[in-house]
């Protein structure tokens, strides 16, 4: 093995890694409102089937169509999670029940609108560098990725920041841990977490537009292959924390390179399956170890989940 080896698993373990960031980092955002959505699979699959659609069958842009899918997937996404937030919000339905619904809805969804779009193609975003800088052998490792891997990165950062060192996200985080006491001293606390929903279901949406128009920039029914699940596992396993979120995601991308190799390289003492698998062996572990003791550091709101209740 040599060190196009390396590089190249590198760059596949940080194309596997990025959708299950973008998901996770609005989920991040949901949570810490006090808000528990489980529908992040629904909503990337919509967002996925969205981007397709919009950029196969959307305006001529020539280069700029991609831009127009993204959009028109984080719209979609955001859309779909203004169900869940009148439903659980305005109307007051469970959480949990909400949320699962949401998923089973999306999965359903995308592979009605898609059946039409199987087997067809879209065109890929250019590189956002020069192609001698991203097509090198060696830099290609850094400037060689789509645009959404780097836009995944900068979103992590400024959630990081937006949380804990802006006012508006200490209100935020306020709200995620006593929102009673938020809304007596003024806070809109239904709005802010509207809003935090709409921004998951936003980024959730491009999280599974990157499935259909970069992995593999090609329709198929439920591509996104349960990665909204470990997305929801992901934020649990940081301890509710933008940096962890980061470390951990490209933990489970390494688990899900594996996979990929050892298909690839013919390991035959395992089955495949269970290549395919671990990384949601690997998500149960984490979360049942996690639920078994106190994790230091860890910041899960006080309110993840329940109902607010302002005349109770």
């Amino acid at each position: 093995m040599n060190i196009g080896f390396f590089i190249d698993a590198l760059i596949t373990v940080v194309g596997v890694t990025t959708p299950i960031l973008l998901a996770a980092t609005g989920e991040l955002v949901v949570e810490k409102s006090g808000v528990l959505n489980l529908g992040l699979e629904g909503m990337m699959l919509i967002g996925a089937v969205t981007g397709f659609a919009v950029t196969l069958n959307g305006p001529d842009l020539g280069d700029m169509a991609p831009w127009f899918g993204v959009i028109a997937a984080a719209l979609a996404g955001a859309a779909s999670s203004m169900l869940f937030a009148v439903l659980v919000l305005t109307l007051g339905s469970n959480q949990v029940a909400t949320g699962l619904a949401l998923a089973i809805f999306g999965i359903g969804l995308s592979s009605l609108i898609g059946a039409s779009f199987v087997g067809m193609i879209v065109p890929s975003f250019d590189s956002v560098f020069p192609d001698w800088l991203a097509g090198d052998p060696l830099w290609r490792v850094v400037f060689g990725y789509s645009p959404l891997v780097y836009f995944a990165l900068l979103m992590v950062f400024a959630v990081y920041w937006f949380l804990n060192r802006t006012r508006a996200g200490l209100i935020l985080r306020a709200v995620g841990e006593n929102d009673l006491s938020a809304h007596s001293i003024g806070h809109p606390v239904i709005a802010i977490r509207y809003a935090a929903i709409a921004f998951g279901g936003a980024l959730a949406g491009i999280g599974g537009a990157y499935f259909s128009m970069v992995i593999t920039p090609m329709w198929a029914e439920q591509m996104t292959a349960g990665r909204g699940w470990i997305a929801l596992a992901l934020v649990v396993f940081s301890g509710w924390r933008a940096g962890r979120l980061l470390a951990g995601a490209y933990f489970f991308g390494v688990l899900m390179t594996l996979e990929l190799y050892a298909k690839a390289s013919g390991f035959s003492f395992l089955p495949s399956q269970f290549w395919a698998a671990m990384p949601y062996i690997a998500a149960v572990v984490a979360l049942a170890v996690i639920s078994a003791r106190s994790v230091a550091g860890s910041e899960a709101p006080a309110c993840l989940g329940r109902p607010f209740l302002p005349n109770a």
